[in-house]
């Protein structure tokens, strides 16, 4: 069974055969980030910590599509989406909003949170059930929903 690192590579070398820039691209800047998160954390990274590092990844193309669609900047719009395809499927199965919902619901009940104020109690619990799965800001999204903000 091949690790995730290892089949990023070999995907990449692929990339590379068939001429395909934008999948180079994103797979070339994926590598040096999990080879920096290697140096940074002094041992080889498993396959959480690759994952971890695709998050952030795709985090900063989906930052990065904003600030240029802002800037109106269609053509580094399209490259960074782009990118942004091939990363994802390097991740879990994304959590759909409705089973964020649900899982914020019963943690709510559980942590008896009733106003936003409480948000601390619930956010750590759904960050750490979710990981992996979802966007911290889609979970806060859902709890403020709930707790009534």
């Amino acid at each position: 069974m091949t690790t995730l690192k290892e089949r990023i590579q070999e995907e990449l070398h692929d990339a590379m055969r068939k001429h395909e820039e934008v999948r180079k691209s994103a797979l070339r800047m994926l590598t040096a980030a999990v080879k920096n998160a290697e140096i940074e954390a002094r041992a080889p990274l498993d396959d959480a910590g690759v994952v971890a590092v695709v998050q952030k990844q795709v985090k900063q193309r989906r930052e990065s599509i904003i600030e240029f669609q802002k800037a109106g900047r269609q053509d580094l719009v399209d490259q960074e989406a782009g990118e942004m395809a091939v990363l994802e499927a390097y991740l879990p199965q994304q959590a759909t909003r409705a089973e964020i919902e649900a899982a914020a619901r019963r943690v709510v009940t559980e942590s008896g949170a009733t106003t936003i104020r409480d948000i601390g109690k619930v956010m750590p619990v759904l960050t750490k059930e979710f990981a992996g799965r979802a966007d911290g800001r889609e979970i806060n999204e859902v709890v403020r929903s709930l707790l009534g903000a």
